[in-house]
């Protein structure tokens, strides 16, 4: 299996994590954030994550990627679902955005390695977010609208390995975000929301990224 994916991509972690989990191989490809073409080529639009299967055909759609890596041999993302995690997920993706968008460029970060990389990104998002300078000195407010989710969150989490209990897809639907968010710096996790990120990434082999 191979991942076209960006190493800030909280869709494509999804993949990654539940690869880790498998313990399968997974070639992973970042794909620069200008080479519109490689996407296009392989799926006929630009979008990331992309998997090609064993079998030479591509996948969309990360969720469909983490059943179909997770069918490989016994599931392991066996727990029960929760509606209110999905819902935490969603809400939190949107306010986490205006935080973690405008510090990626800042992280170093492969996709980003070329000045048209770096410069197409910032054109991008800027014109789906707004200002990144203006986005980061308004921090302190932007914190403030994502800590009530964190705290939110911190309730909802049942073990530092599981946040229902037993593997699941919401701990796919959750990490991913919080390995995000972690770029933040000044952002403080709440005690068991902090246990369970540091715990699950050490239990997939992954390192947070960058704090700015």
């Amino acid at each position: 299996m191979k991942l076209y994916m960006f190493e800030h991509c909280s869709l494509c972690f999804r993949v990654r994590m539940t690869a880790a989990l498998k313990q399968l191989h997974l070639q992973e490809v970042v794909v620069p954030d200008d080479d519109t073409d490689t996407m296009v080529e392989l799926v006929g639009k630009r979008v990331i994550p992309i998997l090609v299967k064993d079998d030479g055909r591509p996948m969309l759609e990360s969720m469909d990627m983490v059943k179909y890596v997770d069918g490989h041999g016994d599931s392991i993302l066996t727990g029960a679902q929760r509606p209110e995690i999905a819902a935490w997920a969603e809400d939190t993706a949107s306010k986490s955005a205006p935080l973690t968008w405008p510090r990626y460029p800042l992280l170093g970060l492969p996709e980003f390695a070329s000045a048209a990389a770096l410069d197409h990104y910032n054109l991008r998002k800027r014109k789906a977010i707004g200002d990144f300078v203006e986005l980061r000195a308004n921090t302190r407010s932007y914190i403030d609208a994502l800590t009530p989710k964190l705290n939110e969150l911190e309730q909802l989490i049942k073990l530092p390995l599981a946040v229902n209990g037993t593997l699941s897809f919401d701990d796919i639907r959750v990490l991913p975000l919080l390995r995000s968010a972690a770029v933040v710096k000044g952002l403080r996790f709440p005690g068991k929301v902090r246990d369970y990120f540091e715990s699950m990434m050490r239990h997939i082999g992954f390192q947070p990224l960058p704090t700015v």
